[in-house]
């Protein structure tokens, strides 16, 4: 057998090989690193900055450049009451600089957990928009990669598989036939060897056609009932403010900001004024330090130096994330303060975003839905419960499941009481 057909095919397999380990190997380190950003805001964040600016201990940028050595600073960080005993001059300074309060220890980490912390202090991620224009490195700030990015590669991962398959057939096939002595046919170009296998294949061939048409069907319906519909929206504001730390890690009330929720249709966007009746007197940031709260200072023209304010005041700009059409009527107050609805159930876990997005789909379906499974609070309600009690003499409210522990009461739903009407939304 001629063993130059077989250099072909060691090379496909050398090829295939390659990619599958380098395949592994990417995804196995990219899951493997610790998340160095989590890890500051899990354990750290709450007395420290990324920034040099204090917070309840010293900010920590350039931290590694005030110890000793990196084994000193990972023994203060696993457990510096125990460290502060061998007499390290620098631990002592903190201790007394800090009025003699000892950092919590952390012996649960680990090596590598530490260094993702110190390495995502000395090098924050950049944002888009952070390096202005013109500057040096801002042509190496970019976008995250886009959706169709990703699958536009993956699509030409799989098409280099194929052909690589396709290699591996052809090569497999001429080395079965010069064993067996059979003689190969004419060289068929890529476009022939397609025909050739859609007439050997005919049902397939069919099948796969009435596979793609439904789907572009149904993507095409998709994307129809997708217009006008922006749930995962998530504008970039001019302050980066964080949900997450004041509703979620501070635990400030929704009203508290957003005051005109419960007593107006419109929750109403806080006043710079709003913000300052806290930071008035917090000037430095988690994990911004003052950069984000000196937009603030700059909005007023206040001087937090002083303590003054001045006449060249600005509004912020903030992009507005959940808009309704102009044609459908929505009242805040209604929800909040008469039905007790949570501010969670159409803006979704918003104590926990970073960045608000869009939770649901806010589309006139899902609101009917919600109606229609929603239970009107009567209790204590003089209107509601007479409302009830007179649809049940009438019988049109549904009775509860039986055996539950509403078994002996009627079920009140909003949609009982007009609100699928299309007069309550759109007039």
């Amino acid at each position: 057998m001629n063993t130059t057909s077989n250099k072909p095919l060691r090379a496909i397999w050398v090829l295939t090989i390659c990619m599958v380990f380098f395949t592994f190997f990417s995804v196995k380190t990219a899951f493997a690193q610790p998340d160095g950003q989590k890890l500051f805001r899990n354990n750290c964040s709450s007395c420290h900055t990324i920034t040099d600016a204090k917070l309840i201990g010293p900010g920590l940028k350039g931290v590694q450049d005030r110890w000793q050595n990196k084994e000193n600073l990972y023994s203060w960080i696993r457990n510096a009451p125990e460290f502060l005993k061998t007499g390290d001059p620098y631990a002592n300074q903190l201790f007394e600089q800090y009025n003699k309060s000892i950092m919590t220890p952390f012996p649960h980490l680990k090596d590598e957990e530490i260094e993702a912390i110190l390495s995502y202090v000395a090098n924050p991620p950049v944002k888009v928009g952070d390096v202005p224009k013109g500057l040096p490195g801002a042509e190496k700030v970019t976008s995250p990669t886009s959706t169709i990015l990703t699958l536009f590669s993956i699509a030409v991962v799989l098409i280099i598989l194929l052909l690589i398959l396709i290699g591996v057939k052809k090569s497999l096939k001429k080395v079965v036939n010069e064993k067996l002595s059979i003689p190969e046919g004419p060289e068929l170009s890529f476009l022939e060897s397609v025909r050739a296998w859609i007439y050997r294949n005919n049902k397939l061939t069919a099948l796969i056609i009435i596979l793609l048409v439904i789907g572009g069907m149904k993507d095409g319906w998709d994307s129809l009932m997708g217009i006008g519909v922006y749930k995962g929206y998530a504008p970039e504001q001019p302050i980066n403010f964080s949900h997450r730390i004041h509703a979620g890690d501070n635990a400030i009330a929704c009203i508290y900001c957003h005051s005109a929720a419960d007593e107006s249709r419109h929750a109403g966007i806080p006043s710079a004024n709003v913000c300052m009746n806290c930071h008035k007197g917090i000037q430095e940031g988690t994990e911004t330090g003052s950069t984000e709260i000196a937009k603030i200072y700059e909005a007023l023209d206040y001087d937090p130096a002083t303590g003054t304010y001045g006449t060249n005041t600005k509004p912020i700009s903030w992009v507005r994330v959940h808009n309704l059409p102009d044609l459908a009527y929505f009242n805040h107050s209604q929800h909040v303060n008469v039905a007790g609805v949570e501010c969670q159930t159409c803006h979704g876990p918003v104590e926990k975003m970073e960045v608000v997005a869009q939770h649901t789909d806010l589309t006139m379906g899902w609101c009917i839905d919600c109606h229609r499974e929603t239970e009107v609070k009567t209790a204590g309600n003089g209107y509601y419960e007479e409302f009830h009690k007179r649809l049940v003499e009438s019988g049109h409210a549904y009775k509860a499941n039986p055996g539950s522990v509403k078994s002996d009461h009627t079920k009140l739903t909003v949609d009982k009481i007009g609100g699928i009407e299309c007069a309550k939304c759109h007039y």
